[in-house]
């Protein structure tokens, strides 16, 4: 009978497959492999959304960040996770990862807060491992395509649901804030909705969009690729006769006009238009995404790194949608540490678009970090070990979330 009592002990004998150092029989060479991970802790961020930071802690003095995708719980999830890193060695990334999986299968490792917790550590240990080794992140997942990624800014207007208003914002973050690429919300009031529950798009609705989408073209379409987001809002009849609507339009994509679960109705809506469809942030791991690639349900994939897995993982999926000939566009709403996450496994990977940034609206976010991050438009990829990125601790403090405490560094 298993004691349940024992279940947060790291040294307790399970029936599932154990991948921990000591049961592995793996010894270290003191030469090579010499830290142990000695603590992880998390303090959540009040920044556009709560972000979640991880840092892992090394007897080697050295500390990697990552960041987990926003939201509670993670970082309840993560300290659950604590026992099972200490002690170990964080050069064995990909060891330690599936060790996680393992060790929180029963709570639910195969989707939600524990893959998004475990990617937050994921993306701190790839931070640890290259300032130990020397070498950048992308170093890691086998050296670089790119010495910069493109960047998407993802707007907002001062009325969203007022083609004009979202023209305006589009000229102004293209002229005065020099991106090249843009998305907007599409899944904004039309003024004609009868019953939002019920997913359905009228006449009415579809002419709005259009109208949207026909005026922000119309004012930076010959100088910028233009996205446009539905937030999984529509019936599978409805995102076909939106995308139909659309097709005269030179739009960059249309992304998550359907609900995300039925991958099956995803692949007759992209299959069924000529506008290019974007979707997978809501899926977790390769798992997640296979069915959308092997079917050719997607023109575009969109996976979140500090929620899809991590950098492995992001690396496999983007290696698997290579092979269909799909190109990826990473979701994003991270701080500077997932941002970069994001932009490193995109240095790394031949079918790179671009990296989304979401907090141009938010005055402080490059201050989260020592080091300038954006370019116009592009994410330069540092040659500095791990992210190459160094957290302002004063800036963190300062913004908080109420009853977090910042990281205990001694």
């Amino acid at each position: 009978m298993v004691d349940y009592t024992q279940l947060s002990d790291p040294n307790a004998e399970y029936t599932m497959r154990d991948l921990s150092g000591d049961s592995m029989g793996i010894q270290d060479d003191a030469s090579i492999r010499d830290a142990e991970i000695t603590d992880v802790q998390t303090a959540m961020v009040d920044g556009n959304y709560p972000w979640v930071l991880v840092r892992v802690y090394t007897d080697a003095g050295v500390v990697g960040t990552g960041e987990a995708y926003w939201g509670g719980g993670e970082t309840a999830v993560i300290e659950r996770m604590r026992p099972f890193l200490v002690g170990e060695n964080p050069l064995d990334i990909d060891r330690l990862y599936e060790h996680l999986i393992q060790k929180m299968s029963g709570e639910g490792s195969i989707a939600g807060k524990a893959i998004s917790s475990i990617s937050g550590i994921e993306i701190a240990l790839h931070d640890l491992a290259g300032k130990l080794l020397g070498v950048p992140a992308y170093q890691l997942l086998g050296g670089k395509y790119r010495d910069e990624v493109r960047v998407y800014c993802d707007c907002h207007a001062g009325n969203e649901a007022e083609p004009a208003s979202n023209a305006e914002e589009a000229e102004r973050v293209v002229d005065e804030l020099g991106y090249d690429a843009i998305k907007f919300d599409l899944d904004v009031p039309s003024g004609d909705e009868k019953d939002r529950a019920n997913r359905h798009l009228s006449p009415r609705d579809i002419e709005h969009k259009e109208a949207i989408v026909r005026e922000v073209l119309d004012r930076v379409g010959d100088r910028a690729e233009v996205a446009f987001d539905c937030h999984w809002s529509y019936t599978a009849d409805g995102a076909k006769r939106l995308s139909y609507a659309l097709e005269e339009y030179p739009i960059w994509w249309l992304e998550d006009p359907i609900p995300p679960e039925n991958h099956d109705v995803q692949r007759t809506v992209t299959q069924a238009t000529t506008t290019p469809v974007a979707t997978g942030e809501n899926v977790y791991r390769t798992h997640g995404s296979r069915h959308l690639v092997e079917n050719e349900a997607v023109d575009i994939l969109t996976p979140d790194i500090p929620r899809v897995g991590g950098m492995r993982e992001g690396m496999k999926i983007a290696n698997m949608a290579d092979d269909y000939y799909i190109p990826l566009a990473m979701h994003n709403v991270s701080s500077p540490i997932g941002t970069m996450a994001s932009a490193q496994v995109g240095a790394a990977i031949p079918n790179m678009l671009a990296v989304e940034y979401h907090s141009y609206q938010l005055g402080w976010w490059d201050d989260l970090v020592e080091e300038t991050v954006l370019g116009t438009g592009r994410l330069p990829i540092p040659d500095e070990p791990g992210l190459g990125l160094t957290l302002d601790l004063d800036t963190v403090g300062e913004h908080l979330v109420a009853g977090e405490t910042l990281f205990d560094e001694a």
